[in-house]
């Protein structure tokens, strides 16, 4: 049976594995030991560094992007490893983000892709006989797992089961027995009291003389003599069970021995137990995330301190090949996750559950507890915002902003941020790449309710910011009613050839000094739907996280040169930008080949492995092709085309029909319903290169 408080659970649970990510990531490397650490920072009791934007992390990456074998093959019948292989290869970008590319024979990770790069299948692409046991064993089988223990509430034999199928990609052995013990800890911890009940449930699903399960055992009895102080035991676990003697980049069980270590010393208390599991060092994000999903789960989001939990303000971003999908929401992750897990256990999900997601949109409804959709304000001296979880529109919830003493000639915007930039982040870590979550054609829709206390009228005025130009785009003032909900819509304007960084509101009030502006907005149901309307003018992109905004390139040599985007590989390549789930359009691009047979427009594309291309295949040749793990002709006519011209390559695309146009003539039309969504982008099939000018997508 899945709990009734399924959602709130895994919410608190994806923000509880973040809160360690973010806690364990400054102190990562293995130069960290613990006795730097504590010089360093001293007590660790908080984010040891403040981010503007936290980068990318591969702990979230996995979790995230890996649970997509239900969505995209395992929708109704059993998952295999394969399955999950087949996410690897769909949202990975060969050799940038997703995880560490450390090299083959070096990086788990990264050997096991190259396997099933060559063919092979999982899980003969994570076994020990393949590998080595010490690749094998390394830290990855665990820590791409949680998601799975929050699929199979209250079912830890399941979690595990799946775990186990999804770490086999990569791992083996003691790395597999750590994807089930962690992903059973998850699912046990929906309905445990206890941290003790939870390992002990975790024990149950691993082999008893695995070395896995010693790790874990010592532990507990060493706990048990001496209670009070946890560097005692980090102590033991460096003389008998540390690196030394689990070699290779990051071995599981002294990782392992420090997640025990963290969630028996912090007792059951969210921040206690990441703090431990960080100033522990070793694989110290790992670590944390692992024992924070655990902990999460287990007390809710009220156990989890507003220290830790603020600063991430429901809002990461991850590595994937989609832009889109990598500015990542996490009420609208987590009510995807739940979703699935009423699928996947047959159960009817709530309908306040079902009509508070919308996969093909942007919306925001507040209904989980404290949830703030990564809303931010410029001047926070004037616009405080607080999550509201009692007052919503039609749901209990909403985003409350306080107007604090505004007078005529101040304003304060708050906003959703829709495209982010390499200036805003600290790091490059694990290169994430973007794709606007709003576009020009798009209707923005929010409710808005004014609870006014004293001053004169307060006016919101929509806007829109260029992220080519920084400027502000405002739209028509809306004086608010006191004491109504009022619908803002507005449609977002032409961003010529630029694109939309944020979407929101400006608040003023022409209140004089001796009767200044107090009072509450509440927002909610904000939306952003409709079908895109927009240019790429690729004078207006710049180079940043090694790919040209705001596309994401998968092989390949790409750049920018005289207001076009270039392109030089000697093999395969392709790139991806737009909206994930963009179904119907038009889509135009200027384009010349200048080396190579193979140049292609792609759409309706769903990662590396997954698309449409249609264009020049071949000399004397157009063909209409579909990727699906392998490159099939649907449609080839003979068309004269050379090298070193230009060209205008359209696809219009409306439902299963497909029609491609070369410099405005109609070459080819095809019928195939296979594909029904997706990002646009461009491809060689093989070795060459290319110049790409001016896109255009159109309803």
């Amino acid at each position: 049976m899945i709990p009734h408080n399924y959602l709130e659970k895994v919410y608190a649970g994806f923000i509880g594995m973040n809160a360690g990510i973010r806690l364990g990531a400054p102190v990562e490397p293995t130069e960290w030991t613990p006795e730097m650490i504590s010089d360093v920072y001293g007590e660790v009791n908080g984010y040891l560094k403040d981010y503007n934007v936290f980068s990318a992390d591969d702990d979230a990456n996995g979790p995230v992007f890996f649970l997509r074998a239900l969505i995209d093959d395992a929708v109704d019948r059993e998952m295999e490893a394969q399955d999950v292989a087949r996410a690897w290869l769909n949202y990975s970008r060969e050799g940038i983000g997703m995880f560490w590319w450390g090299g083959d024979g070096v990086s788990t990770e990264h050997t096991a892709y190259l396997n099933l790069l060559r063919g092979m299948e999982a899980p003969e692409s994570g076994s020990a006989e393949t590998n080595g046991i010490i690749m094998a064993e390394q830290i990855g089988g665990q820590i791409f797992i949680d998601t799975w223990g929050w699929i199979f509430p209250n079912n830890p034999t399941k979690a595990a089961d799946y775990a186990e199928k999804a770490a086999s990609v990569s791992h083996d052995l003691n790395g597999l027995y750590g994807a089930r013990f962690i992903a059973a800890c998850i699912a046990e911890a929906f309905s445990a009291s206890t941290i003790d009940e939870v390992i002990s449930r975790g024990l149950k699903e691993i082999p008893a003389d695995s070395t896995y399960a010693k790790v874990v055992h010592a532990v507990l009895d060493f706990q048990k003599e001496h209670p009070d102080d946890f560097w005692k035991c980090r102590q033991y676990l460096e003389e008998e069970w540390g690196y030394d003697k689990y070699t290779g980049v990051c071995h599981i069980i002294p990782n392992a021995g420090v997640c025990v270590l963290s969630l028996v010393y912090g007792e059951g208390d969210l921040s206690k137990t990441i703090e431990i599991a960080t100033a522990c060092g070793w694989d110290t994000d790992c670590n944390a995330g692992n024992v924070g999903s655990i902990v999460g789960t287990l007390v809710g989001i009220n156990g989890i301190e507003d220290k830790y939990r603020a600063p991430i303000n429901d809002f990461i971003v991850t590595s994937s090949v989609s832009g889109y999908l990598n500015i990542l929401d996490i009420p609208s992750f987590v009510k995807s996750l739940a979703l699935l897990g009423y699928h996947v256990s047959g159960e009817q999900a709530p309908e306040m559950l079902v009509n508070g997601f919308k996969e093909e949109d942007v919306f925001f409804d507040f209904t989980l507890p404290g949830s703030t959709h990564g809303f931010q304000t410029e001047v926070p001296f004037k616009t405080i915002l607080k999550p509201n979880d009692e007052f919503g529109y039609r749901t209990p919830g909403s985003l409350e902003i306080f107007i604090d003493r505004m007078v005529e000639g101040e304003k304060s915007r708050v906003y959703y941020q829709t495209f982010y930039r390499r200036d805003q982040f600290n790091d490059e870590k694990y290169k994430p790449t973007f794709a606007p979550k709003a576009y020009s054609g798009q209707t923005v829709s929010m409710k808005l309710y004014l609870d006014q206390l004293r001053g004169k009228e307060v006016i919101v005025t929509p806007y829109i910011r260029d992220t080519f130009t920084k400027e502000v785009v405002e739209l028509e003032p809306v004086t608010l009613e006191d004491k109504t909900w009022q619908t803002v819509e507005f449609i977002i304007p032409d961003t010529e050839g630029s694109f939309v960084e944020e979407v929101g509101f400006a608040i003023e009030s022409p209140s004089p000094r001796d009767y200044r502006a107090f009072g509450k907005i509440f927002l909610d149901e904000f939306h952003i739907y409709g079908a895109p309307n927009y240019d790429i003018d690729f004078s207006k992109q710049v180079v940043e996280f090694l790919s040209v905004t705001p596309f994401a390139h998968h092989r390949g040599n790409w750049d920018l040169e005289s207001g076009k985007m270039v392109v030089d590989s000697n093999e395969d390549c392709a790139s991806f930008t737009g909206h994930y789930y963009m179904k119907d359009a038009v889509i135009r691009a200027g384009l010349k080949p200048t080396a190579g047979h193979h140049h292609a427009l792609l759409f309706r594309a769903l990662g590396t492995q997954k698309y449409y291309q249609a264009g020049f295949a071949g000399e004397g040749k157009v063909a209409l092709q579909l990727n699906d793990f392998g490159l099939e002709t649907l449609k080839s006519v003979d068309y004269d085309w050379n090298l070193n011209e230009d060209y205008t390559f359209e696809v219009a695309v409306r439902g299963s029909e497909i029609q491609f146009f070369i410099n405005g003539d109609l070459v080819l039309e095809h019928l195939d319903e296979r594909l029904t969504h997706g990002m646009i982008g461009f491809s060689l099939s093989e070795a060459g290169s290319c110049e790409y000018e001016h896109v255009e997508v159109r309803e």
